[in-house]
């Protein structure tokens, strides 16, 4: 009376049916296949959606270099009206 009596596999497979039903056990295969496609692609760097990732990433200017031309500007167009 081991695990590789007949019997103890047809109780266990009536009680996961009857705990999940048929609907929930045949989403289960694509769903593990998805999770182990996506473990693969993950562990070669085969992540098509990188070179827009990058894009994405890039930082702005600095907003002090920006807001030290406004203040040049500003100076030059104060000493031309003093003038």
């Amino acid at each position: 009376m081991g695990l590789d009596s007949i019997w103890h596999w047809l109780i266990l497979l009536i009680i996961v049916l009857a705990l999940f039903g048929t609907s929930k056990l045949t989403k289960i295969g694509p769903d593990i296949g998805n999770a182990v496609r996506e473990f693969k692609k993950a562990l070669h760097g085969d992540d098509k959606s990188g070179s827009t990732s990058e894009d994405t990433l890039k930082a702005d200017p600095p907003a002090q270099a920006a807001s030290a031309d406004s203040a040049q500007k500003q100076e030059q167009h104060d000493a031309g009206a003093s003038k």
